[in-house]
């Protein structure tokens, strides 16, 4: 028998569709589709689990009453951000001129003009380098397996940055490793939508489609959608010439073909290496056809959560998980006793078996506690919420600020890496997630530095 769903579920869904109308009158204002983004994707992740999964079950798993306080929290959620997003925009970007460039990009078709394309075509030239880098590494590293680094679909995808969990030595170079990798793909997908240069867009097109399956035959789908969407995003909105109706469909039929092969990699992910099953020509069973997406269930671990606080075999840990994220950043090998990410949680969810080595953390998996539940293993059940209100508003500020100071293209890319590895911050808020956001601000502003310091040093060298 299903359970109805609460009138708390039907009072997020309200708050829900105001504050979408509210961010979406701001979108002049640069902050308005970051926080739209940030409320669809907690929406997605809360308001849309008991829709998409058996919410019948949850009341034997989390229990009615640990789900009914999570129905609260994820409701103080949605009226802190709403609160919160304008609030904070307006402290840190205020002293910045509050109009949109991607608006008025879109609006007068500037992706035409001589001096954006020259943008483009000088980006695609610094971004190269640090691409052709990383990738000559990657070869070493699996003893030159272009088949494996570059045509996955033609064997056995390689392994060049694989590491522990817990990392140690230089695990840590490897994951910038794999960070810059996801970010340089995504970002030559952004330069090939909008170059408009033959010759850039040949080069853009070369690295992408090389690059690009490296992730696509990967069995992770958050980096499936962070080195696909921006791309996808980037030539809709801008580059497309056409009426609403257009980009829609085109959006549709984007969404199917990846949703096609998501189950694809449901299916098989488990039984075999995805480029192996994909050159053998398997396609999806008929069970495959009913198959859903897993870890779509936060807002049954905020019941886990709640429940687990209420029984005393969980204790919020005050900012200790915060601290962790925040502070990961730093090698293992310098902090051998660095804060772990989640292991607590995983051990009360249970997953305190199979490989109980210290590599692993002690754990056979980790589990996330969602956006909301984040802020509530942190600070409780009535700070939490708000909480994790408070990060979402600061990362919406930050967005704002790449559109805002869009006259450099360097920041639009930015944006629109940003904007799509907002989804993939509904399972956790974490660097683990927007790595590729922040090293691609530290990419820019080194280069913006030499920029600056070029003339200085010309004068110098002059006198």
């Amino acid at each position: 028998m299903s359970e109805p769903l609460p009138v708390q579920f039907y009072l997020c869904c309200l708050v829900v569709g105001v504050l979408l109308c509210c961010a979406w009158r701001e979108r002049e204002r640069a902050w308005g589709i970051p926080a739209m983004a940030v409320t669809a994707t907690a929406a997605a992740w809360y308001l849309g689990d008991p829709l998409y999964n058996d919410y019948s079950c949850y009341f034997q798993t989390a229990g009615e009453a640990s789900l009914s306080k999570a129905w609260w929290e994820v409701l103080l959620f949605f009226i802190s951000f709403g609160i919160l997003a304008p609030l904070i925009n307006q402290r840190m970007n205020g002293g910045l001129e509050m109009r949109s460039r991607l608006f008025r990009m879109i609006r007068n078709r500037e992706v035409d003009a001589e001096s954006f394309q020259d943008q483009i075509t000088k980006t695609a030239r610094i971004l190269i380098l640090p691409w052709l880098i990383l990738m000559l590494l990657a070869l070493l590293r699996t003893d030159f397996d272009f088949i494996g680094i570059f045509f996955p679909y033609l064997g056995e995808k390689a392994e060049p940055w694989g590491r522990d969990r817990m990392g140690g030595g230089i695990d840590a170079l490897y994951s910038l490793a794999t960070y810059l990798q996801i970010l340089l793909t995504a970002l030559f997908g952004v330069l090939f939508a909008l170059a408009k240069t033959p010759a850039t867009m040949t080069l853009s097109a070369l690295i992408y489609a090389l690059s690009v399956p490296f992730f696509l035959f990967d069995r992770t789908r958050n980096t499936m959608l962070a080195v696909l969407l921006p791309g996808l995003m980037a030539f809709t909105a801008i580059r497309l010439r056409g009426g609403v109706m257009i980009r829609i469909l085109i959006l549709a039929f984007a969404f199917l073909a990846l949703e096609g092969w998501m189950k694809f990699v449901i299916v098989n992910r488990s039984s075999g290496n995805i480029a192996e099953v994909f050159h053998k020509g398997e396609s999806l069973t008929p069970d495959a056809e009913a198959s859903k997406h897993l870890g779509f269930n936060m807002l049954e671990e905020l019941g886990y959560i709640n429940r687990y606080i209420s029984e005393g075999t969980y204790r919020v840990n005050w900012g200790e998980r915060y601290f962790a994220e925040a502070v990961n950043p730093i090698p293992r090998v310098l902090w051998p006793g660095k804060p772990m990410i989640g292991i607590d949680y995983a051990i009360a969810r249970g997953m305190a078996y199979g490989n109980l080595a210290e590599s692993s953390g002690g754990v056979a998996a980790s589990i996330s506690t969602g956006m909301i539940g984040q802020g509530v293993v942190n600070f409780g059940p009535l700070f939490g919420p708000m909480a994790a209100a408070l990060l979402m508003a600061v990362w919406v500020s930050m967005l704002a600020r790449q559109d805002l100071k869009g006259n450099d293209l360097g920041h639009l890319l930015l944006y629109a890496v940003g904007l799509v590895l907002t989804f993939n911050m509904g399972r956790d808020i974490t660097l683990l997630v927007i790595y590729p956001f922040v090293f691609g601000s530290l990419l820019l502003y080194w280069v913006n530095r030499r920029k600056a310091l070029k003339p200085i040093l010309s004068h110098c060298h002059a006198a």
